[in-house]
């Protein structure tokens, strides 16, 4: 599975674009929240989209690990959330563990998932907003999940119709 176009917005939106390298919480970043940067590196545009691409192959990877039959908005929620806090991170957590069991959208996994909101040991606004932004995509039904279900009623209703005549 890939990160849909939506998908990346949110993760650019969130990290936000550095053409120079900045001090992160564990290492230099540069581009689009890219780690493993030097001090005073820069990057151009297409050089920080390369980077993400190469970067979302990883992350990706290790979202599939967790539960390969998320939809469409739950996989790029869980990439956003993986890009954000590292793959090691999020596979070995309570949020990846209840999503590996059930991805349903539930309490439980809301708060675990809402958990990720520190910064320096601070609860950071900008990872409380981004955790609302990627909870709701996770939580939203995607269109094509929406018709599958409404075929899968409208051919329920008309076998039983059928049989009902027979």
């Amino acid at each position: 599975m890939k990160t849909s176009k939506a998908g990346i917005a949110l993760i650019k939106t969130a990290e936000g674009f550095r053409e120079t390298a900045y001090w992160d919480v564990d290492g230099y970043s540069i581009g689009y929240g890219h780690h493993g940067a030097t001090a005073g590196q820069r990057v151009s545009r297409e050089e920080a989209e390369r980077l993400l691409a190469e970067d979302l192959e990883r992350v990706e990877a290790a979202v599939v690990r967790v539960n390969p039959r998320l939809s469409q908005n739950q996989f790029d929620a869980c990439v956003s959330l993986a890009y954000n806090i590292g793959t090691g991170r999020f596979g070995r957590s309570n949020t990846a563990l209840l999503i590996a069991a059930d991805a349903t959208p539930r309490p439980e996994l809301e708060r675990e998932w809402k958990e990720w909101r520190l910064a320096g040991g601070k609860v950071s606004q900008a990872l409380v907003d981004r955790r609302e932004k990627e909870w709701a995509l996770y939580c939203r039904t995607t269109a094509g999940s929406l018709m599958l279900g409404i075929a899968a009623g409208v051919l329920a209703v008309g076998a039983a119709s059928l049989i009902a005549l027979s």
